[in-house]
């Protein structure tokens, strides 16, 4: 292990895994339907283009993990779609 490892001052990332990756998609989504405050502004934004690309990225990935995801990660995965769309089309 190298000196430069334990001088790092980034942040302990989590592992990666599904339900990172659907929290992360998520995430982004929610920041652009205006749910999540903007870092650099403190102000919510709405980005609607933005928020559909998420959303349709998380039904790829529904579509193409279809039969190979355990039960509580395809009901996470449901659940959070549902979620998403419902804000999207208040919006």
């Amino acid at each position: 292990t190298s000196s430069y490892e334990f001088m790092s001052t980034e942040p302990q990332l989590p592992p990666a895994s599904f339900p990172t990756l659907v929290s992360l998609l998520a995430s982004q989504a929610m920041a652009s339907l205006g749910q999540l405050p903007d870092p650099a502004t403190n102000q919510p934004v709405v980005r609607l283009g933005m928020a559909k690309h998420f959303i349709d990225s998380l039904e790829v990935l529904e579509q193409k993990t279809k039969g190979n995801l355990t039960e509580v990660e395809s009901g996470m995965l449901e659940n959070m779609l549902y979620e998403l769309r419902l804000l999207y089309v208040a919006k």
